[in-house]
């Protein structure tokens, strides 16, 4: 259903300030907390006195504690100690990959022998004071391709988000898609149209006419295991569109996270990095309020869509050209998924 050998983010480090996070990735159950030295940890959300959450509990001394009968749990997911109890020969729960990294904790839920930190994605603006960002979290009660899906073709902002960054000019543009590896690429660019409200706000962030007709662009980037981002922007038209210089554009970056929690629910991490007027605070604070409401609206359809599916499980769905960065991200997944069912080359060779 959804690849395991591979990071996911998990949450922010503010979710995880003064007390232990309970979240479920990929049908796992994990606790998130700062164990010595501020280091991230995460185990099983199971305490093996009595099977409580450990979520529900509190974190002393680097140590997780229950906060049933206080057991405290190491990083490593070994009892340490508990109050008038011998329990150091209590069984390990189990203990994940974490790395805090681009302002995010990410986690590793498949087997952490194969975990290299190396593979997490670099993420160039997260790490520049020439990029401001700003962000959020949903919860979503759909499958995570759906998502991905939805953010591969944005012909549906023409409709879904019609008074924000919807335009007809967005379907009217046909779009072109490319497998690079395992990225694809979905591009769409428009000429000479009028900016849609979200943009016109953006053109005057960066203390440009908002008037005037743009040339409009949109990158799609999928890699895996479910991560998109967005490459968005707008120029002043006859200025060179996407690679218009700076003072004649306002372009930002979608960050789209996409953490599955069960077959049928996500954690979606949402956000946007900008290059231009990283300073200022305010206009972050105004784009993240405005993005939070343009992916709010994605919520209800995308829901929507995963109870009909359910409902109807055996209904074939048409495939359209504006469906192919979707349709090449799931074969992806797909050869993922099975590369990591297929037994080990040596059990392999045996049979």
């Amino acid at each position: 259903m959804f690849p395991k050998n591979t990071w996911y983010v998990a949450c922010t480090p503010d979710e995880i300030d003064g007390k232990p996070l309970g979240r479920t990735i990929c049908n796992e159950q994990i606790v998130f907390f700062r164990a010595e030295q501020g280091k991230v940890a995460a185990v099983e959300d199971f305490c093996p006195h009595r099977g409580a959450p450990l979520s529900l509990g509190f974190v002393r001394d680097g140590q997780l504690v229950c906060g049933y009968h206080g057991l405290e749990m190491g990083c490593d997911g070994k009892c340490s100690s508990m109050p008038g109890q011998r329990v150091r020969g209590f069984p390990s729960i189990r203990a994940y990959p974490v790395v805090e990294r681009h302002g995010f904790i990410w986690v590793w839920t498949g087997d952490a022998e194969l975990a290299d930190h190396d593979k997490i994605p670099e993420l160039h603006w997260a790490n520049s004071p020439d990029w401001a960002y700003g962000g959020g979290l949903y919860h979503i009660q759909c499958d995570y391709r759906l998502m991905i899906d939805n953010l591969m073709d944005l012909t549906h902002e023409t409709y879904v988000h019609a008074s924000s960054i919807g335009q007809p000019e967005i379907e009217e543009a046909a779009p072109d898609t490319k497998v690079n590896g395992e990225e694809v690429i979905t591009s769409r660019h428009m000429e000479n149209i009028p900016a849609p409200p979200f943009w016109q706000a953006a053109l005057r962030g960066n203390n440009l006419a908002d008037d005037v007709p743009v040339d409009r662009w949109q990158i799609c980037r999928f890699t895996p295991p479910s991560h998109v981002l967005i490459e968005v922007g707008v120029a002043h038209a006859g200025k060179g569109g996407y690679d218009a210089p700076a003072e004649f554009k306002a372009s930002s970056i979608v960050v789209d996270f996409i953490t599955p929690e069960t077959e049928t629910s996500i954690w979606y991490f949402w956000g946007m990095a900008r290059n231009f007027n990283p300073q200022d605070q305010a206009l972050t604070d105004r784009i993240r309020e405005g993005q939070g409401q343009i992916f709010a609206e994605d919520l209800e359809m995308l829901e929507s869509q995963q109870k009909n599916l359910l409902k109807y499980p055996d209904r074939q769905l048409l495939k359209l050209n504006i469906d192919g960065g979707g349709v090449q991200a799931r074969r992806i997944i797909d050869r993922l998924l099975k590369e990591e069912a297929a037994p080990p080359a040596d059990t392999a060779e045996a049979s």
